[in-house]
This record gives C-alpha cells, structure tokens and sequence, in this order.
C-alpha cells in the first residue's frame, strides 16, 4: 500500500519477453535504458552519463499490450511500484536488486506520434492431447510469445511438436 512509486523515460533494450504463467497469470518483462545528459556551461556542451538499466515487469492486459506494441528502441515513459528482489547465486553469494512493476507504459510523444489501437485480450487454449510442462510457464517462438495463443492483434501462435 505504501510502496514507492517512480517514472522513468528511456529507450527498450531489447524486445519485450511476454509469458503466460502456469496459473493462467500474462506476464512482460522488459528492460529500457536511460542516460542522463549535463550541460557543461563553460564550453557549452553536452556531456553523457553513465547509462542506468531498469527492469520493468508488466502483468494482465498491460503485458499483453507491451508485447504488442514495444519494441527493442522505442522511447518510453514508464510508471509503477519500485519493488526489491534478493536471491542466492549458484555460488550461495546473496544478491538484491530493483526493478518496476509497471502501472503505466507509453510511448514518449517528443519522439513521433501514436495511434491508440484498442485490443482484445489474449487468450490462452488449453489441448488435453498435449502434455503439460513441468516448468511454471510456457515461452516458445523466438519472440517470447507462449505456447498455443492468440495474439491481441488476432493472430494464432503455436509450438512446433
């Protein structure tokens, strides 16, 4: 309830991984990459600063868009709750890190236009025949997008056996 909320503007880095997890749950993830810029007033020049990466996690319709309609390049604006995660390595070395679980996701209008294009959600279809995977979600075809869905923008996707 009184998590931090943070904005970030940035260019994605890669495109966006969509999974549909074994509950059924749509997931994106995603990373963008921002480099802040300062002005040097003597010589009247613009200096880069080291580039910072955020990971960014969307989930339910707003997963569904992003997949649709990100891609690696694309100027965004992201809002969402600042969430902290610590895991164990291989080695047993303990590690943390942030990222943002997106509330909001939109193109950076500085950069071009956009066209909303409302969409239908994604549905996922069950085939008993098929075996189920151990794993707790489904990711296929080099573009991330899970086993035997439909896609927002109506195209059918499916694993090859």
């Amino acid at each position: 309830m009184h998590e931090p909320l943070i904005t970030v503007v940035g260019n994605v880095g890669a495109p966006p991984r969509l999974r549909v997890l074994a509950g059924g749950a749509v997931v994106t993830d995603f990373r963008i990459a921002a480099t802040p810029r300062k002005k040097d007033r003597l010589t009247d020049t613009w200096t880069d600063r080291e580039t910072m990466w955020f990971g960014i996690t969307c989930w339910r319709a707003l997963a569904e868009n992003v997949a649709a309609s990100l891609q690696k390049g694309d100027r965004v604006v992201v809002t969402g709750k600042l969430v902290a995660h610590t895991w164990e390595t291989e080695q047993g070395e303990k590690r943390s890190g942030l990222e943002i679980e997106a509330s909001t996701v939109g193109f950076d209008l500085l950069r071009g236009k956009a066209v909303q294009e409302r969409s239908t959600p994604l549905t996922v279809t069950s085939d008993p025949g098929r075996p189920t995977d151990e794993d707790d979600e489904h990711d296929v075809d080099g573009y991330g997008r899970p086993d035997d869905v439909e896609s927002p923008l109506g195209a059918t996707v499916s694993a090859a056996a």
